[in-house]
């Protein structure tokens, strides 16, 4: 699977650590930043991970700062991308099970780092359940 990831400098290192993890799973990960710990604003990366979703180059994405709001909102102003926070394993199943979700945002320093893999591998082996929440996912997009 093709996957783009991105960060602030909170979440520098698990960024870092979550590609490493994702290559060993044999994913193709495009990293958009940053490549150092170094203070910058969220906005400058996760705009870049969205955008490659929407434009098809990526199928799903990740981003991780400290509490997961900053780039989750910024996602969610792309059209198409619905960005959700997950902080547990099981929101990160509900989020793509009931809401498609395209881009899980990890609060790195709410979760520890063998937990913010498995909130990963889990948004990213879960599968959209359809049905009845199709119709509802289609209700987010504004015309």
């Amino acid at each position: 699977m093709k996957i783009a990831i991105g960060s602030d400098h909170a979440g520098f290192d698990y960024k870092e650590e979550i590609i490493a993890y994702l290559k060993e799973l044999g994913h193709e990960v495009q990293d958009f930043g940053p490549s150092t710990a170094d203070s910058v604003d969220y906005p400058d990366f996760a705009h870049p991970v969205a955008t490659s979703i929407e434009n098809a180059k990526n199928e799903l994405g990740v981003l991780i700062c400290g509490s997961a709001n900053g780039v989750a909102i910024t996602a969610n102003k792309h059209q198409g991308i619905r960005a959700a926070i997950a902080w547990q394993n099981e929101i990160a199943a509900l989020a793509r099970q009931h809401n498609n979700a395209n881009i899980i945002c990890i609060p790195a320093r709410f979760v520890d780092l063998e937990l913010a893999k498995k909130i990963t591998q889990t948004f990213l082996t879960t599968d959209f359940e359809g049905g009845r929440h199709a119709n509802r996912v289609n209700k987010i997009a504004c015309s």
